[in-house]
Parts: C-alpha cells; structure tokens; sequence
C-alpha cells in the first residue's frame, strides 16, 4: 500500500516522464534519460519535495554534462579557472579563502559559499545579497564577472560549440547540438542540484544509528535556547535537515556597512547590511565564515554572537541581547556549541565520488 508521501513521489515522477516526452524533438533518436534526485529520508520527512524547474528536469545526460562543465576551465577567458576552482568538493564546495580570487589575481569581496541542497531553497534568491533567482541564472553571472571568469557568453558557447564532445554531449541531453548560455547553465544547475549532504553524525543520531556525547547534547541545548545560544531562528532545528532558513538577516556584523548585501539589490535602505543564512552543515570544511570570510574559525564566530555584536539601525530583531554585545555564554558553553555544531559534518558528502572532478 502506498503512503502519501510515496505516491507524491511517483506522481512527481510521471510528471517529469510525461514533460521531458513532450519536450523531446519529433525526430530525436534519444530521450535522455530521467534521472530524478534521490531524496534522502531525513529530508522526505521532514521538509516537502525540491524544487526542480519544469523546463530542466533532471537527467541523466544533463547531469553528466553539467558535471563537466562544472570542473572545465573552459568557461574562464584564459582557461585558467572552473567554477570548481572556487567551489572543491574537498571544502564542501566552497575554496577556504576568505574571499575568491579570479582569473587575473584579483580578490573579490565575498566568500564562496559552500554548494548542497540547494534544491530546497524555497525562496529562490540565491547568492549572499539573492541577486540570483534561480539556480540557472546563479550560473550565468560568474562567467562575465570581470573579478572571477571574467569571460564572455558569446566567446563560451563558442568554443563549446567548437569543442569535439561537447556538441554531442548537449544533443544528448538536450536533443539539440545547437550549444547556448540557457542550455549551458541548465546543465550546471542540473549537476549542482544533486549535490545533497545529509549523512552527518546528527542526520545518525535522528536515526538512531549513533550516539552524541553528552557535551554535543548540551551544545544542542545551547543552541536551541534563547536565553543561551538562540540560534535556532536563522538556522533551524532537528525538524529542519537544512540547517537554514534561506532568510536574509543583519547579524549585527558590522555598525556601518562597506557591502550593502541585499539592500544593494533590492534598493530598500531597510535591507542594508542583510545576508542569507547559510546553512550550518559542513563547517568543519568550509571556513572562513561570514559573507566576507573574516573569521577564521568556528571559535570567533562564536564568540561573535557572545559578544561581539554591532548595532546599527537595520539590525535583526533576532539579535536580541545586542546592547549587551551578545548572548555572553561562558567558555565551557562555547566549547559545547562548538561540539554540537560539529556533528553537523558530513565526511561521505566530500568523499562522494559522483561530485569529484
């Protein structure tokens, strides 16, 4: 007997079958192959299904192709660079630096986010500041940035085009060898929304396949409770396998703001100094932290939100305890946070060799 949630499933399935037929060329030799996310149970049971565009269903073909491009340094100007050069499997796809630098040695502003489960975001504003809405179009912007690629759309797709795989790979999973940006960063998105970490110590415990310390317990505690940690607001709980809200938020980082985040894109003063939440999983590989990569370790982020809050007239509600610096938590109690935020890692997701070059 099917539950609901199994058959959410295969209706969500024959929807992409029936779309991806139609989609299909009349006088296509192939029909690439679906190939739908695997879900993960943590996430199927607690948070409803991802989001995949009607027009880009998943693939097999499609996959593979964004994958490639993914890891090619063909889409930089000089050839020098790929997106994976600042976003490694090996540091939860981001490069451990505080801020990335392009293809001519130039440093830009942000730090890299760390690239997983982004099929789930719900809002589809994706970079620090949401300027991009949507996983295709975050992709078009890194190639033409002049501080990161630095390349050109239409000099891409051309040497794409001129490429001895590339125009085959593209009729295989597009049926068209007639090679486009739209095409391009379809594929890329395609690859990106398979890359799922939910296999960490705490994802374990849920499942009661391991044990926390008790240090790591009262370091959940800590940061379930508004009168210690209060973190839980932007970042969520054991009901939320994000471990983000995917929400925007002045987190008292600074009194006045050289980098306006989603204020510069929305234009609303109201929003200045606003970033996304990023989410709390693989810490242990994805340092620096913060949108500008200013605090090296987990222990200064901590110690961030203990006291050293900025205030400052868009700051979040949230930061309650800013007048008195932060939540002032003792030493012992940052070392339980520490511990419990820890557990949060998942080892297989960078080992996983479906993400690997």
């Amino acid at each position: 007997m099917l539950t609901n949630k199994g058959t959410r499933h295969i209706i969500f399935f024959f929807g992409l079958l029936i779309l991806n037929y139609n989609c299909s060329s009349d006088d296509s030799t192939h029909v690439p192959k679906l190939q739908p996310l695997v879900i993960p149970e943590i996430f199927s049971d607690n948070i409803i299904d991802p989001i995949i565009p009607s027009d880009n269903p998943q693939t097999t073909e499609g996959i593979a192709l964004g994958k490639r491009l993914f890891f090619d340094n063909i889409l930089s100007a000089n050839g020098t660079k790929s997106c994976a050069s600042c976003h490694s499997p090996q540091s939860a796809f981001t490069d451990n630096a505080p801020t990335s630098v392009g293809i001519d040695g130039i440093a830009g502003t942000r730090n890299s986010m760390p690239l997983f489960n982004m099929a789930w975001n719900y809002n589809e504003r994706f970079n620090w500041d949401g300027k991009a809405l949507s996983l295709e179009s975050q992709a078009i912007e890194p190639v033409e940035n002049p501080i990161e690629l630095h390349s050109d759309w239409d000099n891409v797709v051309a040497r794409l085009q001129a490429h001895p795989d590339y125009p085959e790979l593209f009729d295989l999973a597009f049926n068209t060898s007639t090679i486009t940006k739209e095409l391009t960063t379809k594929a890329i998105a395609q690859f990106e929304r398979t890359l799922i970490s939910a296999n960490s110590k705490f994802d374990n415990y849920l499942r009661d396949q391991a044990v926390l310390s008790p240090q790591e317990i009262n370091g959940l505690d800590i940061f379930l409770r508004e009168d210690k940690g209060d973190c839980f607001h932007c970042h969520g709980n054991p009901n939320n396998p994000l471990w983000t809200d995917n929400d925007f938020h002045n987190n008292g980082l600074d009194s006045q703001f050289t980098d306006l985040g989603l204020g510069a894109v929305t234009g609303d003063p109201s929003d200045n100094g606003k970033f996304r939440s990023p989410s709390l999983r693989n810490l242990a590989y994805s340092a620096p932290y913060m949108h500008d990569g200013r605090f090296s370790t987990l222990e200064e982020v901590i110690n961030h939100y203990s006291e050293g809050l900025q205030n400052s007239p868009t700051i979040d509600p949230l930061m309650k305890k800013v007048d008195e610096g932060g939540v002032q938590l003792t030493d012992q109690e940052k070392a339980d946070l520490k511990a419990f935020l820890l557990t949060l890692t998942d080892p297989s997701f960078i080992a996983n060799p479906d993400f690997q070059n």
